[in-house]
């Protein structure tokens, strides 16, 4: 298996979730305390050792594009100012990695995206994260993944266990167990199913891996919910019907760490709090205003 150095990252959805905030402003660009959402995922991609990051990207994104290019006027505005600090943060977006744009035109589900990244990744295994899936950097999991990948082939997927009310909103996966405690192989996945029709708890979450044997697969993967071509739906075949030979095969790393889903409001907003409260910067100042503020709310 050839060392991962490709991640694609999926930017193209409409965001209706935040409208009107996400209108005319992509809902990845949204600000986590002081840095959009988007900058935590190339971040983490950066420190798992991935130094090639193309997003596939869509209409009203280029907010999107603009915040990973250079700035010059604005730093040579800082730099009159002598905000040498400003200007480092200026410039890291555009420094964290080679960063490519392909365009999706029509988003026709998070699979079509996938498969548009093809040309572009060519025969190499790769990485695949959501936009709006932030993990807490003292739990990053990519390495745990790459490792998996080298020991069984194949695919490799992010399953977290969720609560059985709220297995609808997610990919369900039936898993067997392996000899390590942390990973399962995944037989096979439903998509958003009713809480009574889902094979597990497991829900698969934004991190995958994938054996460039996806993107042949994805090309013969009818639409299906919603009419869009669904990545579960390929997955779903590699683990049933592809043997790890022939580049198919499809294990999961089970996580139990910090998750951060910016797609949805309420959980947006805990994000936020979270983070900023482990700031040293923020933090400390943070907590007091926190607590007084609960407490009113108490009486």
């Amino acid at each position: 298996m050839a060392k991962v150095t490709k991640v694609v990252v999926p930017v193209a959805g409409y965001g209706t979730r935040f409208l009107p905030a996400t209108k005319a402003t992509p809902k990845e660009m949204l600000p986590v305390v002081d840095k959009p959402a988007i900058q935590y995922v190339v971040e983490e991609a950066v420190a798992a050792g991935l130094s090639d990051v193309l997003f596939i990207t869509g209409r009203s994104k280029r907010a999107l594009e603009d915040h990973f290019d250079s700035s010059p006027e604005l730093e040579a505005e800082l730099s009159k100012q002598n905000k040498d600090e400003l200007i480092k943060k200026v410039k890291d977006p555009a420094d964290l990695a080679n960063i490519h744009f392909v365009r999706q035109g029509t988003p026709q589900g998070l699979g079509h995206a996938v498969f548009m990244a093809k040309q572009h990744v060519g025969h190499e295994p790769f990485a695949v994260l959501l936009g709006d899936d932030l993990i807490d950097p003292r739990d990053y999991v990519l390495k745990k993944m790459f490792e998996v990948q080298e020991n069984f082939g194949g695919s490799v997927v992010l399953l977290m266990e969720v609560k059985p009310e709220e297995i609808h909103l997610y990919g369900s996966a039936q898993v067997e167990k392996t000899n390590d405690d942390a990973v399962v192989k995944v037989v096979d996945l439903v998509e958003k199913p009713n809480q009574k029709d889902a094979p597990s708890n497991y829900a698969v979450i934004g991190r995958y891996l994938f054996n460039p044997k996806v993107f042949e697969v994805l090309e013969k993967t009818k639409p299906g919910k919603n009419g869009e071509i669904q990545l579960t739906d390929a997955m779903k075949t590699l683990a049933k019907d592809i043997s790890p030979a022939e580049g198919g095969g499809l294990h999961a790393v089970i996580f139990k760490g910090r998750r951060y889903d910016t797609g949805d409001k309420l959980s947006y907003l805990q994000s936020v709090v979270q983070l900023a409260v482990e700031r040293e910067d923020l933090g400390p100042e943070f907590k007091k205003w926190l607590k007084k503020f609960t407490g009113e709310l108490g009486n």
